[in-house]
């Protein structure tokens, strides 16, 4: 049995934006820490990665709008003067007096010598980078044009950007761009991670993000609620050594269910994924036109196109969707095997055109001990909505899914997000990369695997997906992301998995 050691501290809990602004003053009152303070510690925290970003640029320009993100802004400037660089400092409207802590920054960068100015674009051109410190996490509706047009301006630069708390447009609890958003190179979060930073377009937003609790993580984690966990291979222990005396139906008997006429390698791949992944036996069920090219080179998948009642009796565990397609042979099988598992009990991993058929067909099934694994456009047909809304707010889909069917969903895509109906976690790993033809055939594999194992349906999923996404990313580390096969994972898979 896998025994993971999650580990519970704040870099690896996600809070909402509006979390952090109801909690973050309470917390340092009761760590002893003035709000000007934690302004000060941001701005500085903001340079540090400048520095670590670009240690050799002379001229930064720093961009402010009017809210405590500005305030941070004017710190990261004060900072940068003083460490002798060359300050461009502006502002979307450079006369007005800021309130507040930010007004007290922006008075000590005018009292330091600095100067505000409007943007101008050919300081794009003269700086070495960009301090994005324009709009900060309380925005959630469409920005005005005054910054739009200054986003544009810095993302057609193409200079290195350090944004402040989140890139400017992003919504941060959803990762939606909100009409612009600055496309940063870093992003530095403070007090609480939040969750638009990790998923989707937001993670491509950021860039690396780099997290700092300002010193009053301990207290802000007993007052605020985490919304999701950030999962890191790191996390788990792994699986178990196994007995001595053990043998092969030990490790569970995995009925792998697609392949149609044409499309052999998904069911192929999801099949081989399980084995490298530890299941004891695998079986594959599929077209009776595709039998040859699943066994062929790999005598160690046992291959059926007759029979499924007799094979779904087997099996311990089922895996259905790489490459079913959804004409009449794929529709009997998966009618037939959602019916087998709803009357006898037993794991199941729903995938691909599985997951179209199920879309049609929700009503008629209830399955106990499920996994979803959808990408984006799967989701929206689960959901009866556009892609463009599932991806609006991947938290929520994936939420959403989870509910109606009462399942484990694993949202997949750029920071994978697996959700229970009452937990959610998003992994860390991955890398563009693996977009490519066979990725989610593999996973279902591994996840068929664990579950296979005797692994409970949630660890199953979160040590599945961050398996993969590691596998994925030594890949990329090896060879690089482009030209990346499915099956390449193979290896880093089985290593990972006996780690």
């Amino acid at each position: 049995m896998l025994d993971t050691q999650l580990i519970d501290s704040l870099p690896y809990k996600l809070y909402r934006a509006d979390q952090v602004r109801e909690n973050e003053r309470t917390a340092a009152e009761k760590a002893g820490v003035e709000m000007f303070t934690l302004m000060e510690r941001a701005g500085k925290a903001v340079f540090h990665q400048s520095q670590l970003l670009l240690p050799n640029t002379d001229v930064y320009l720093v961009l402010v709008g009017q809210g405590n993100n500005a305030g941070d802004g004017y710190i990261a400037a004060i900072n940068a003067k003083k460490a002798g660089k060359q300050v461009l400092l502006c502002a979307i409207e450079p006369h007005r007096i800021l309130e507040g802590d930010a007004g007290v920054a922006q008075q000590k960068w005018l009292d330091a010598g600095g100067k505000i100015e409007p943007f101008n674009p050919g300081y794009l051109v003269k700086c070495g980078l960009v301090i994005d410190a324009l709009l900060g996490t309380g925005i959630n509706s469409y920005i005005r044009n005054e910054f739009a047009d200054v986003i544009d301006a810095v993302n057609k630069s193409g200079k290195p950007v350090v944004s402040i708390d989140v890139p400017s447009g992003l919504d941060a609890n959803t990762g939606q761009s909100l009409g612009r958003c600055v496309e940063a190179d870093v992003t530095v979060t403070f007090v609480g991670i939040k969750p638009g930073l990790t998923t989707g377009a937001g993670k491509q937003s950021c860039g690396t993000l780099v997290f700092d609790d300002l010193g009053i993580g301990k207290t802000f984690v007993e007052l605020a609620r985490s919304c999701g966990s950030l999962l890191n291979i790191e996390q788990f222990k792994g699986l178990a050594p196994r007995d001595v005396h053990s043998h092969k139906g030990t490790y569970g008997r995995l009925l792998c269910i697609g392949g149609n006429r044409g499309t052999a390698g998904a069911i192929r791949l999801a099949g081989e994924a399980a084995l490298r992944s530890g299941a004891g036996l695998v079986k594959v069920f599929c077209h009776e036109g595709s039998t040859v090219q699943v066994s062929a080179g790999r005598p160690e998948l046992m291959v059926t196109c007759d029979n499924l009642h007799e094979a779904l009796d087997w099996a311990s565990c089922v895996v259905i969707g790489p490459g079913l397609g959804q004409d009449d042979w794929a529709l009997a099988a998966f009618e037939l095997a959602m019916k087998h598992c709803q009357t006898h009990p037993k794991p199941m991993v729903i995938d691909a055109d599985a997951l179209n058929l199920l879309s049609k067909h929700a009503l008629s099934y209830s399955i106990t001990d499920c996994i979803l694994t959808p990408h984006a456009g799967e989701a929206a047909r689960l959901l009866n909505m556009s892609v463009d809304e599932v991806e609006a707010d991947r938290f929520n889909s994936v939420k959403q899914c989870a509910q109606r069917f009462h399942a484990t969903c694993v949202l997949k895509g750029a920071g994978t997000i697996i959700d229970n109906e009452t937990k959610t976690w998003v992994c860390q790993h991955g890398n563009p990369g693996m977009a490519t033809a066979g990725m989610g055939d593999v996973l279902s594999g591994i996840l068929g695997a664990l579950l296979a194992q005797g692994l409970s349906k949630d660890i199953a999923t979160k040590y599945g997906v961050s398996i993969h996404a590691k596998a994925g990313d030594e890949v990329a580390r090896l060879y690089g992301e482009r030209g990346m096969l499915a099956s390449d994972l193979f290896e880093s898979v089985r290593a990972l998995i006996n780690q």
